[in-house]
């Protein structure tokens, strides 16, 4: 019985992991969610998985921040977000990557001055170890 539960279970988990393989778009989409409520939660362990080592995040702004930057700005609370509500978003799939590109509204606070703003938002997605991470974020400004 043991044995039949294992392998059952092995089944299974094959079973998700070709479904989930056969739809790579479906997981970007995902990864956007993940990603947006680690951002919200300022999760900095969560982002750190979520997060290629080689990112660069341009915000709005014009500011741009690598990885450790970022992640400094959240720890510290320096910069908090509130919302991340995407409305739009299309994926695009190129072999081992993928951009997402939405329209979104994000509400914080940045450096202690609030903010609402409506914009563009492109992310660039890679896969590595079998996983989606963000390897850049740009935003822009709607009116």
């Amino acid at each position: 019985m043991r044995v039949a539960c294992l392998i059952l279970l092995l089944l299974y988990a094959v079973a998700c992991g070709l479904a989930s393989a056969a739809d790579p778009e479906q997981e970007v989409r995902e990864a956007e969610k993940v990603w947006a409520s680690a951002v919200m939660r300022a999760d900095a362990a969560a982002l750190e998985q979520i997060l290629d080592d080689q990112l660069i995040y341009a915000h709005s702004t014009g500011v741009i921040e690598s990885k450790a930057e970022y992640l400094g700005r959240l720890r510290r609370g320096a910069q908090k977000y509130d919302l991340i509500e995407h409305r739009r978003l299309t994926v695009k799939l190129h072999g081992a990557a993928a951009v997402a590109h939405s329209e979104v509204r994000m509400t914080g606070q940045s450096n202690q001055q609030p903010f609402d703003d409506r914009l563009m938002m492109l992310h660039l997605w890679v896969q590595r170890d079998g996983r989606w991470r963000l390897a850049a974020h740009q935003t822009t400004r709607l009116k």
